[in-house]
């Protein structure tokens, strides 16, 4: 362990990539302890965004080669922009017309001398055509060849290849014949719960789980339209679903001179929409021939193909820790930085390496497995609104600190704004320590020291799941979340009074610091009405301030004014003695410093929109205050069902002048990725469609006239 922890200081103690707070908090550069020449690649095109290009820029820069950039409209002062040697634009926000657009990138890669292009993870980098298309043009793809991306992308082929090379494969339907009697026929026969895949999918795209046959067509329908958005496929198959699956994936690596290793395994069980959330290496609770065994299957997996580069071969687990092959990413995955952690490896730096024609960095004997690491994947989505993703700014933005055994991973800083138009994840947050429960611990504080502002994200639902007793215990498995949701997402408790005290302090105190900031501006720094310090004569000023509690109540908070940062707080039947001040005090953020009642307290306080977060050790938490009634909704008996969020309409299931029940499929809406099926809220009749099939909207624009049943 000594001589690893030797080894985890040399990897972060050069090149350090590190920025402010507000601006991101970046890891140390590793650099590889193999040692040996730079790979001869001068210069290396990211056809990527976002957390992956900058990653990729990282790991470039160490071996000497330049980077070139490409961006959209919409990422135009982007952080992988700014942090790239060269950059150039490429087409508008649309990823079809940018990052999709193979032609461009390669037309770029030529025109700036790039010899290689990157293509990361999403967008290109699983794509066959593209991988050609470099050969056609002599540029080399930091990837494997065409033909193992081409078996292994189409699900059907890769499992006869894998069956063929002695590994696991689970029963299902595979065939050419795609009518929805036949799908609908082997599902039957295989029995109930199926599990539909897009034969060309990976990612969570184009996946259903079918429980029964009653859900049988539908599920078919909607994942159909998401794979051929997705892959421009729509060919599925039918598999047999494993119920409480784990989630097991080796990472393995090939080189040109037939040299193959697995990085070992990662338990990626823990997810949400098919997309995993919290990864961890090594998967808890192997025995190590078990883990012996299925790091082998993986290497005949890649063998099979002829692989090059980095792949993970992904496996379904059971109970009994049978494994059987699901898949393979013919590219680097987004929890790659947890195999890293735990082998002191850069597999970017492998990438560029044995694209070039290197030697694989280490063999099979020479890889060791060290300590534990999680990667939590911090997401703009809302937990409470079936995990809605969001877009808008990062208008506060102060992650945990960098070192040695906490990376932040990410594409975005302070004032930058999740689009629309992009996958919606912030950051990937990744601790190593030397067990898994010293490093869950770590997870758990850095999580906490997350601060964001501006838009919703998951950051509390991280921290709830990851002190979950059964996570704590390892007991994981692909149905966690649904399992245990009304724990994890149990509906907000009500206002801690403490908090509300801190909470109307606050904004007094910020009320305070802007009039006077404004009073110096106007030149009268000593005028009365900035001063806002509450001071009457014979009398001791009382304000009322209102919060929203739980369930839309509202609380009444009275606090009485003394001396220059001297309070008295009544919440209820609780009253407080807040004494103290706000300190590093910036245009919507400070930290609120004093005592209650007689207790120490520091809490970081930000404003947004008359809303004030709060952060503390135990966590964040948001308290608002009431909207007026002419800002709120209309209370017309007719109601137009809304867009939770910007998006293209992808089919309308029902006509105007439908009687629909409550749960009943409106519309399907694609944003960020994901096809969301819009339901009836109630009982009702459609009067109107306000919108058609293709259709652009914004978050908020009505959707239907739906007058509910009284």
């Amino acid at each position: 362990m000594a001589t690893f922890m030797r080894a985890r200081r040399l990897l972060f103690s050069a090149d350090v990539l590190l920025q402010g707070r507000n601006n991101g908090s970046w890891i140390k550069s590793c650099r590889n302890l193999s040692g040996g020449s730079p790979a001869p690649i001068s210069k290396v095109l990211i056809a990527n965004r976002g957390e992956i290009a900058c990653r990729v820029i990282r790991s470039a820069r160490k071996l000497g080669i330049q980077t070139v950039a490409v961006y959209s409209d919409a990422d135009k002062n982007s952080m992988h922009v700014a942090m790239a040697d060269e950059a150039y634009r490429i087409g508008p926000a649309a990823s079809q017309l940018s990052y999709l657009n193979k032609q461009r990138i390669i037309d770029v890669a030529k025109a700036s001398g790039a010899q290689a292009i990157h293509p990361g993870y999403g967008f290109l980098s699983e794509n066959t055509e593209f991988a050609d298309l470099c050969d056609q043009e002599g540029v080399i793809f930091v990837g494997p060849p065409s033909s193992a991306i081409r078996d292994m992308g189409i699900k059907s082929t890769s499992k006869g290849i894998m069956s063929a090379a002695g590994v696991p494969i689970i029963e299902g339907y595979h065939g050419e014949d795609q009518s929805v009697e036949r799908l609908r026929a082997e599902s039957e026969k295989i029995g109930y719960p199926v599990m539909l895949k897009a034969v060309r999918g990976g990612g969570g795209k184009g996946m259903r789980i079918v429980m029964t046959a009653d859900d049988f067509d539908e599920a078919l329908d909607s994942a159909r339209r998401e794979a051929l958005k997705s892959f421009d496929d729509d060919v599925m198959l039918v598999e047999k679903f494993v119920e409480t699956p784990r989630h097991v994936e080796v990472q393995v690596f090939g080189d040109k001179h037939g040299n193959y290793v697995y990085l070992f395994e990662r338990d990626c069980s823990v997810q949400r929409r098919h997309q995993k959330i919290i990864e961890e290496a090594p998967a808890p609770g192997l025995p190590e021939e078990v883990r012996r065994s299925i790091g082998e299957a993986a290497v005949r997996a890649a063998r099979a193909v002829n692989y090059v580069g980095a792949g993970t071969v992904e496996f379904i687990m059971d109970s009994k820790q049978n494994f059987y092959f699901m898949e393979m990413n013919t590219r680097l995955q987004v929890e790659h930085p947890v195999t890293e952690m735990v082998t002191a490896t850069d597999l970017v730096e492998w990438q560029l390496k044995v694209a070039g024609g290197d030697p694989l960095p280490l063999g099979q004997s020479e890889l060791r497995l060290h300590g534990h690491a999680f990667e939590a994947r911090i997401y703009a989505e809302d937990p409470d609104n079936n995990f809605l993703p969001g877009a808008g700014p990062l208008v506060h933005l102060s992650p945990p600190e960098a070192n040695e055994t906490v990376r932040i991973e990410t594409g975005v800083r302070q004032g930058d704004e999740v689009s629309t138009f992009y996958d919606p994840m912030i950051a990937k947050l990744v601790v190593w320590s030397t067990d898994r429960t010293s490093a869950l611990e770590k997870l758990r504080k850095a999580l906490r020291n997350y601060h964001i502002v501006g838009l919703k994200t998951n950051i509390r639902f991280l921290d709830d799941l990851a002190k979950h007793p059964e996570f704590i215990q390892a007991n994981v498995h692909t149905g966690f979340i649904p399992l245990h949701e009304d724990e994890l997402l149990k509906k907000k408790g009500a206002l801690n009074s403490q908090t509300l005290c801190q909470a109307s302090i606050a904004m007094i105190l910020f009320e305070q610091d802007r009039g006077q900031k404004e009073a110096v501006l106007t030149g009268d720094p000593f005028s009365p009405f900035a001063l806002g310090s509450g001071v009457r004569v014979n009398e001791d000023l009382s304000r009322k301030i209102t919060f929203t509690g739980k369930d839309d109540k509202t609380i009444d908070v009275m606090v009485t004014y003394g001396s220059q940062g001297n309070f008295m707080v009544k919440v209820g039947e609780e009253t407080f003695e807040f004494q103290g001040k706000l300190t590093a005090v910036e245009d919507n953020s400070a930290h609120l410093v004093g005592t209650v009642n007689g207790v120490k307290s520091e809490t970081k306080v930000v404003m947004y929109k008359g809303a004030v977060h709060l952060f503390a050790e135990v966590g964040g938490v948001e308290v608002t205050q009431p909207v007026p009634a002419y800002l709120g909704e209309s209370s017309s008996g007719t109601m137009g069902d809304r867009a939770p969020m910007q998006g293209d309409i992808t089919h309308l299931y029902v006509e105007a002048g439908a009687v629909v029940e409550k749960g009943d499929p409106l519309l399907a809406l694609e944003s960020m990725k994901m096809e969301y099926v819009i339901r009836a809220p109630k009982k009702g009749t459609i009067e109107r469609i306000l919108v058609a099939k293709g259709d652009n909207v914004q978050k908020n624009a009505p959707l239907v006239v739906f007058n509910k049943e009284k």
